[in-house]
């Protein structure tokens, strides 16, 4: 692990070391296994491309049937998200009548989950939860229940384990923080 790293024009320091990920993950998936264990073939629903390291993550400590499916939202440009919300890839498969788990890498806002919940509600699927490796509880403003976090952070701009800078820092197995 590097203590300080640079990505384009920003340097970064280790904030939360990938030990601590590990942990908070098993500490969400013990939760989901006891919540879905009597549900019938839920489906985990990706949110890509930062959720991607949590999903594969997360799916190696689950024990229940399920199934998987992705979507891809983007919001952000570098560090600041726009507010806009842009579908880029939707989903395949019919969601009517059955249990959906979106998975995220952090919830901040919660522009991009009331965007999601609004086009899924429409497909009638029997429940809707979020899981999410990271929560901002300091900047989220909507008043749909995220009930599966891994952690809660402040408003800090992180990156690793899925989280990006411009499409740079996903593969770090740290989180890292911008410095001052």
């Amino acid at each position: 692990m590097q203590d300080i790293i640079q990505l384009h024009d920003r340097r970064f320091k280790v904030m939360i070391p990938a030990q601590d990920i590990d942990h908070a993950v098993e500490a969400v998936a013990a939760r989901l296994n006891a919540d879905y264990a009597e549900r019938e073939t839920p489906i985990f629903l990706g949110v890509l491309n930062g959720a991607f390291m949590f999903l594969s993550d997360l799916m190696k400590k689950i024990e229940f049937n399920n199934e998987i499916s992705f979507v891809k939202l983007a919001s952000y440009v570098g560090t600041a998200s726009t507010g806009e919300i842009h579908q880029l890839i939707g989903l395949n498969n019919s969601i009517e009548g059955r249990h959906i788990i979106i998975v995220e890498d952090i919830v901040d806002t919660g522009e991009s989950i009331a965007h999601m919940l609004e086009s899924l509600e429409a497909l009638k699927p029997a429940s809707v939860e979020v899981c999410t490796l990271f929560f901002k509880p300091n900047s989220y403003n909507k008043p749909f229940e995220i009930r599966y976090k891994a952690m809660e952070i402040g408003n800090e701009f992180i990156v690793g384990y899925g989280l990006d800078y411009d499409q740079l820092g996903r593969n770090l197995k740290d989180i890292y923080v911008v410095t001052e």
